[in-house]
């Protein structure tokens, strides 16, 4: 390479995935395959809904096709890919809005069955975990409560359970309770007090949508639209449940939390960063074929810059979703914390690459004749949803004090102080 030659030009793109075993690797390019030819024409207007007739359509091809529920062991119908591997292929998915629904790795049904997979007993695997695995029904996740009751607080859950014969009786209020219109059951955490030798906590229950004490209220309207049965209120009363329907052990629900929203937190960043990885190219052939000052937009340094930036902040997702998925497998805990950290880089990244796709695409940008005004409107809340961005570096930087604080008191030096003769006074 001389001095004057630029780096890359003429030069292949580097591929966006690399390393992985030939499995994973097949099933990622039958994936891209798959979504390319057979989920973006199936994809509704900007602003709507996919619809149930389509949906069953795609989850059958996908069957077909040996894409389908890349998540899931395969004992239950999936691919049975292990969650160090799942970012590839939730990426590919995601590079339409649609996607993750075709192969049914959809919010809150993704995290449901891994949930189930770990914490279910075999009974309750087959009755949940079996149909949802195969799209036969949709499920939903009751946490988020009005205020003054549990959103980004989990300690003030107000819903209870209390014991009676035979069984629970649950009352309580929920809302945001995402694909709750059409779910066949809800996974409802509610406190309960202590219970033998169960302690004072919360406790999950499997509460199937049909039972008289659940009812789904009044709905929520946001500007996202690719999670099937939107997100309502649900009113939980004096709603009986059998000693089964206890998901897990009782009092040991916010553990089971852990376990199931840091995987699920960092699937959503999957997912979403596929459709950034969309967005760029939308901007990318845009700028290619588009002619401003005399040449293409690309050419264009203000342009340059939009674009490198949209490079750098897919690239830097990928590696913080790539490092908390091996943390998730090899140190849950460690993992849970880090997924925190990714929520909210790739929460915020994302948006970004989507917006400067916008500005790049000008006046079409904001229209509907491209899909990106609709793109940004799904990302959007996700800085919120699994909480907000800012819960979030409140406990980052809790840990991190916490960390620096345990390592000084162990006898590392503390670092903070200023030394006299390096510039201070004397």
């Amino acid at each position: 390479m001389t001095a004057n030659e630029e780096p890359g030009r003429g030069a292949p793109a580097p591929a966006a995935f690399t390393h992985l075993p030939d499995e994973v690797e097949e099933l990622r390019a039958r994936t891209r395959r798959f979504v390319r030819e057979q989920v973006i024409g199936a994809e509704p207007p900007p602003g709507g809904r996919l619809d149930r007739a389509t949906r069953d359509r795609l989850q059958a091809a996908a069957k077909e096709a040996g894409v389908f529920a890349p998540h899931v062991p395969k004992e239950y119908g999936g691919q049975g890919l292990p969650l160090v591997h799942w970012s590839p292929i939730l990426q590919e998915a995601g590079y339409s809005p649609i996607g993750p629904s075709a192969l049914n790795c959809m919010a809150p049904d993704e995290g449901n069955m891994h949930l189930l997979n770990l914490v279910a007993t075999e009974d309750q695997k087959q009755r949940f975990l079996v149909p949802l695995a195969a799209g036969d029904v949709r499920s939903c996740f009751g946490m988020t409560e009005p205020h003054p009751g549990a959103g980004s607080d989990p300690a003030a859950l107000r819903t209870t359970a209390g014991r009676t014969a035979g069984g629970w009786v649950i009352n309580g209020h929920k809302r945001f309770t995402s694909g709750a219109v059409g779910a066949a059951f809800c996974i409802v955490m509610a406190r309960t007090p202590a219970v033998d030798d169960s302690p004072e906590g919360a406790t999950m229950f499997l509460v199937d949508m049909a039972n008289p004490g659940i009812r789904v209220g009044g709905a929520i309207h946001t500007v996202d639209r690719s999670i099937d049965g939107g997100h309502p209120h649900l009113h939980i009363e004096d709603c009986f449940v059998p000693d089964d329907a206890v998901l897990g052990e009782v009092g040991l629900g916010f553990r089971y939390a852990q376990v199931r929203l840091g995987p699920a937190r960092l699937t959503h960043c999957m997912r979403w960063l596929g459709l950034a990885r969309r967005s760029l190219d939308i901007a990318l052939d845009r700028a290619a074929r588009r002619e401003l000052f005399g040449g293409p937009i690309d050419s264009l340094g203000l342009a340059q810059h939009l674009i490198a930036e949209s490079v750098i902040d897919i690239e830097t997702s990928d590696a913080v979703i790539t490092k908390t998925a091996a943390l998730l497998h090899d140190d849950p805990k460690a993992g849970s914390a880090m997924s925190s950290v990714a929520k909210v880089h790739c929460s915020e990244a994302i948006f970004r690459v989507i917006d400067r796709a916008v500005q790049i695409c000008g006046g079409d940008g904001v229209s509907d004749g491209l899909p990106l005004a609709q793109f940004l409107n799904e990302v959007r809340p996700f800085r919120i949803y699994d909480g907000p961005n800012e819960t979030h570096r409140w406990a980052i930087a809790r840990r991190a004090s916490a960390s620096r604080n345990a390592a000084v008191r162990a006898g590392e030096p503390a670092l903070g102080e200023a030394v006299a003769g390096h510039g201070g006074d004397a």
